[in-house]
């Protein structure tokens, strides 16, 4: 069974640094992922697989593990260990995917044990399989994974360079209904350009951010909550769409007809959701 993915925020440990996952745990982020990727040194693998899989075993709530590509060897590594464990987190990151068949891979790896899946766009075959990928029955969300991709493009890391693809990534995710995560924010003592990218991610369509460092998390659950004043919005528009027969009527000064409202309703279920994790 796939778990409905409600994170509005995730944080990435190494899994080398076994004495940082405490810290991480802490700074309050929806979901810390301890990574086997990207943040560990080849020589490093195998002490950080045992560790994340400790951690994992020690206590999974809270925890997923992102795993080497698929198609390298630490990948294989990652995925035959996962197979031999019963302590399975129960979110998988999955990146640099670049079509279902790898997601085929973990799937019948691990079963019916496998965790849900999320899959990272991290390149310009991926994202043009990006509905493909989203789909997947195993995926509960897809994650823009901006680094890489910028790195093919040749540009920086920054909003305006990457726009084209993260709304491709944001229509694959709406049509397949998953939601889609950003990539996080590298410019650690930026927090104006932080709060400003957190803002424009969630205005085009992003349900969560991910987050390097602690400190970076006020942020981005500042952005992706509902404000106060939208919750309250959002309920007495639907009461008053409740109340005139749920027909299109005038609201605010505004015509409040069904498309408006489910959006409403969104805003109520993430509110919801955020206060109940």
């Amino acid at each position: 069974m796939i778990l409905l993915f409600s994170a509005a925020s995730l944080l990435f440990v190494p899994g080398s640094r076994p004495d940082r996952f405490a810290k991480a745990k802490v700074g309050g982020a929806d979901l810390t992922v301890i990574d086997l990727e990207d943040a560990v040194a080849t020589e490093d693998k195998v002490s950080a697989r045992d560790a994340a899989l400790a951690q994992i075993a020690e206590s999974k709530a809270g925890w997923a593990i992102r795993i080497n590509p698929v198609p390298t060897a630490a990948g294989v590594r990652d995925l035959a260990l996962l197979a031999d464990t019963d302590m399975l987190p129960d979110t998988l990151l999955v990146p640099m995917v670049e079509s279902a068949a790898e997601l085929d891979v973990i799937a019948g790896v691990l079963g019916t044990h496998c965790p849900a899946l999320v899959p990272l766009v991290e390149t310009p075959k991926g994202l043009r399989r990006g509905l493909e990928i989203a789909s997947h029955g195993s995926v509960t969300a897809m994650m823009f994974g901006g680094g890489d991709f910028s790195s093919e493009l040749g540009v920086e890391l920054a909003w305006e360079p990457l726009l084209t693809a993260r709304q491709q990534v944001i229509l694959a995710c709406a049509e397949a209904r998953k939601p889609a995560i950003d990539v996080p924010y590298i410019k650690l003592d930026d927090d104006a350009g932080l709060a400003e990218e957190c803002v424009r991610a969630q205005s085009i369509g992003f349900a969560a951010k991910a987050a390097i460092h602690p400190r970076q998390l006020p942020a981005i659950k500042s952005a992706f909550a509902p404000s106060e004043a939208e919750v309250t919005e959002a309920r007495e528009a639907l009461a008053a769409y409740e109340a005139g027969g749920e027909r299109a009527i005038r609201f605010n000064g505004r015509m409040l007809e069904a498309p408006f409202i489910k959006k409403y309703r969104a805003v109520i279920a993430r509110h919801e959701e955020q206060a109940n994790a």
